[in-house]
């Protein structure tokens, strides 16, 4: 989602800078996708908090649960943003195989 994310903004020109890139992509996607992405974006940002608990803190571990909505979530986003990048930019419809 990060990845896909970071992926947007650089379609736009935009580069998110040092200290809170993470929270900063999500962000900037909530606005880019539209009003529709609001709690999609508000769950990212919810992954993104329990994943630096999990890293850079004594966090429990999610669920199984969490993990697939996490999965479907993420694939929701990249789709979206799939979309949205092949709408402004038609050579993303190109098969290049």
């Amino acid at each position: 989602m990060l990845k896909a994310g970071r992926a947007l903004l650089h379609l736009k020109g935009l580069r998110p800078a040092d200290g809170a890139q993470h929270r900063t992509v999500v962000q900037v996607c909530e606005t880019l996708l539209g009003k529709s992405f609001v709690s999609l974006a508000a769950q990212f940002e919810t992954m993104r908090r329990k994943r630096n608990q999990m890293v850079y803190e004594f966090g429990s571990l999610l669920s199984e649960s969490e993990v697939r909505g996490a999965l479907k979530d993420a694939e929701l986003w990249i789709q979206a943003i799939a979309a949205k990048a092949k709408k402004e930019n038609p050579q993303f419809e190109l098969d290049l195989k």
